[in-house]
């Protein structure tokens, strides 16, 4: 009574310790001794287990060898394991992927909160550590009957590899056969240590007939009995399990990791929300505009893995760097970019690819060879660009490589044909990467020189294939096709990807986002409002509300422009439109309007966004510039049609021509002038009256006759404010009135 009053005691004072942090000093069996270079991702799974969650174990385990080899740190993989009863296929699949090789160095971590019998408990035999509840139990994998001999290959296999230490072939096939008995068996070793093993009575057997000296025997598991350990009682005895805690914060605490490791992926997070971009040609202007503009659609609908598939020889350096700027810009705690490169990634292409968080190749593809070249001056021929063009690109590379952590000197080497890339070791930690000669005496002797990549030698731009960019820290283990790369992101395999590629309505866009397109576009549109005002028939209306239609939906779908625009564009033409039609007068009104619609239109044409002040004042005045250069086209044609607007066929027809103002066939029919020298009117105002102009008639406006104030209607000419004009005919409540000569005035 008193021993299990003391050990309790102790207990306590244990996990007191361990919550308050003196605890991490006592190190769990092969943990490292350093500490505070850790990082952990929990993860919970659900019964029955299925592909999608074999999947995501596999995608998660990936993920974190990943960056721990970039970042030199140890990685820790915790899973939650449930009660309940799975398929041996999908628990032996995660069995596989928690001890494969391509995650070596991730530590894989079995937390147990509640009893797990059956086939579940394989998965806590393949972690390095069990930690459970004490009172949880772990074990009887057959449910009461031996596990059918091929699985239990399978899992002696699993176990055999050494990963937990506390865990034998005795204490496994108790586990899965009640008929076997375990015992506890303590050797009488050299200098009077003993050791202690557990082992079934077949292995005790062997030791008795190697003349093993025994000094103890225990039994702990009697034959017949299920072969299900209590957490307690196993960790006491010094098998099976770790350590004992009872909530999920303590096993953070007990491998010392951050808070954020406790966060994971629930629900509807669970699953990718992924989109595959096709990049399948050379890099130009068509195919940046077209890349960028998917990658906007892709965030805006909520996408969490961004496929970019490239198979590209390369293309212009500017393309290649906006789009390797972009991705790098995504945040990568909401969006994952991949490339996927199973043919090659050369030049500009491997610029795009070096932007995105992974690079996952096929074991044959290439990357690499980004040496820029330009068209010499005589034409027809290419040379090697100047030192001037270089530099800049080996900035943005190293910026890229620090920001997805891979080595700058790689990336470097891929543009420097005369850069050599030297594999280094750091002297305290033993961590390896690679470095160029000047990084090296810069480190200030933290790094020791070792042999130089064999591909970075002289007069060669860096050229890898899949295999050595993942020896190099380029990219990811390799991936040989489509269904291998959904198992590595965790692609549930009912979700379709499609890839998108560039269509005519892509091709459409891009020539109407150009600064001549929106030139002409801006152009056409406001010639046909002038023409309308003249011309009231509806038609130019039309024309001109489809011209600024497609301005602003080229400029939406190119991403510079937004509903902030619009607003502004037409908010502006409605204070013009009260300007002329409502309040008389050339004020606010009318001011205010255009220069709404003149700031809509610029900030429609750029983003603005990365660029400096001074590119943005750059791209400010050039917007505004083909905004004057239209507006000035526009005067000059408005000009060119007052003069010769009504003998045009096809618009003299539409506009209003009184008599007089055209020349008439006399042979032809026409009306008897008593129809419209008709001087008769309800009104005040009677045809061949004269009046003064109090607003520009736009053909609208206001006329003042005497005392009378009235609205009228120009014959189809512009008339300015203040000018003398006459009533040429009144029809019901339309005035219609011309501009009064200075010879026709008596």
């Amino acid at each position: 009574m008193c021993a299990n009053k003391l050990y309790r005691s102790a207990r306590l004072l244990s996990f007191v310790l361990l919550m308050t942090g003196a605890a991490r000093a006592e190190k769990l069996d092969d943990l490292p001794v350093s500490i505070h270079d850790r990082f952990g991702q929990f993860l919970t799974l659900h019964s029955p287990i299925s592909d999608t969650q074999v999947a995501r174990v596999g995608n998660v385990a990936v993920e974190l060898q990943a960056r721990a080899e970039q970042e030199d740190r140890e990685a820790v993989l915790i899973l939650k394991i449930p009660p309940g009863s799975s398929r041996f296929g999908q628990v032996s699949d995660v069995a596989r992927k928690l001890t494969s090789a391509n995650v070596s160095r991730v530590r894989t971590v079995a937390w147990i909160p509640e009893t797990v019998e059956g086939p579940h408990a394989i998965i806590a035999l393949a972690c390095h550590d069990i930690v459970m509840d004490p009172d949880a139990s772990l074990g009887n994998i057959g449910l009461g009957k031996a596990v059918p001999e091929l699985e239990q290959k399978f899992i002696l296999d699993i176990v055999n590899r050494g990963r937990n230490s506390r865990l034998s072939p005795g204490v496994v096939l108790a586990m899965m056969d009640p008929a076997v008995e375990l015992l506890r068996v303590r050797l009488k070793g050299a200098a009077g240590i003993d050791d202690e093993r557990f082992l079934t009575q077949r292995e005790l057997k062997l030791l008795q007939n190697n003349n093993t000296v025994i000094s103890t025997t225990e039994t702990i598991k009697n034959i017949g009995a299920t072969g299900s350990f209590v957490a307690d009682d196993a960790h006491r005895a010094g098998f099976l399990v770790a350590k004992t805690v009872t909530e999920r914060r303590e096993v953070a605490v007990l491998y010392d990791l951050p808070t954020e490791s406790m966060r994971e992926l629930h629900g509807a997070d669970l699953k990718n929300r992924t989109r595959l971009i096709q990049l399948h040609e050379a890099i130009t202007p068509f195919t940046e505009e077209f890349t960028l503009r998917q990658i906007r659609t892709a965030v805006a609908d909520g996408a969490n893995l961004l496929i970019i598939d490239i198979d590209s020889p390369g293309g212009y350096l500017d393309s290649s760097v906006n789009i390797a700027n972009t991705l790098a810009e995504l945040d990568p705690r909401k969006v994952t970019t991949v490339a996927w490169i199973r043919e090659r990634a050369l030049s500009g292409a491997a610029i795009v690819a070096m932007g995105t968080d992974r690079i996952i190749m096929a074991s044959g593809a290439q990357i690499g060879d980004a040496g820029v070249i330009r068209e010499t001056e005589e034409g027809g021929a290419f040379e090697h660009a100047p030192e001037k063009i270089r530099s800049p690109l080996l900035v943005t590379l190293g910026n890229l490589a620090e920001r997805k952590n891979r080595p700058p000197a790689l990336l470097q080497a891929m543009v420097d044909m005369n850069l050599k890339v030297y594999e280094v070791t750091n002297v305290e930690t033993r961590r390896v990467t690679y470095m160029s000669q000047d990084e090296i005496e810069a480190s200030d002797e933290e790094w020791e020189k070792g042999p130089i990549v064999a591909e970075s030698r002289e007069q060669f731009f860096l050229t890898v294939n899949g295999n050595r960019a993942h020896e190099l820290g380029l990219a990811d283990a390799p991936c040989e096709n489509i269904d291998e790369l959904r198992i590595r992101l965790g692609i549930a395999e009912g979700e379709v990807l499609q890839a998108i590629g560039r269509t005519w309505v892509d091709t459409l866009v891009f020539v109407l986002r150009t600064q001549i397109a929106g030139f002409g576009l801006i152009t056409l549109a406001i010639l046909c409002l002038y023409i309308e005002l003249h011309v009231p028939s509806g038609l130019f209306g039309i024309m001109a509300a489809v011209f600024f239609a497609l301005f602003f939906w080229s400029r939406y779908l190119g991403g510079t422009s937004g509903s902030l625009e619009l607003i502004m564009f037409v908010l502006g033409l409605g204070l013009l439109a009260m300007e002329m039609f409502v309040v008389p007068g050339f004020g606010v009104f009318g001011v205010s309007g255009l220069l709404m619609m003149g700031g809509a239109l610029v900030m429609a044409s750029h983003t603005f966004s990365g660029m400096t002040a001074g590119e943005r004042f750059d791209e400010s005045m050039s917007s505004l510039g083909s905004l004057t250069g239209a507006l000035v086209t526009v005067i000059l044609v408005a000009m060119f049609l007052n003069r010769f607007l009504p003998a045009i066929p096809v618009l003299n027809r539409l506009i209003l021509t009184p008599p007089g103002y055209a020349t008439v066939d006399e042979n032809a029919p026409h009306l008897a002038p008593s129809v419209y020298e008709n001087r008769h009117s309800s009104g005040p105002v009677t045809a061949g009256d004269i009046g003064l102009a109090e607003s520009t008639l736009r053909p609208a406006g206001k006329a003042s006759f005497g005392e009378n104030f009235m609205d009228v209607i120009s014959d189809g000419g512009y008339i300015d404010h203040g000018t003398q004009v006459e009533v040429v005919r009144v029809a019901g409540n339309r005035i219609i009135v011309r501009e009064v000569a200075s010879q026709d005035i008596v």
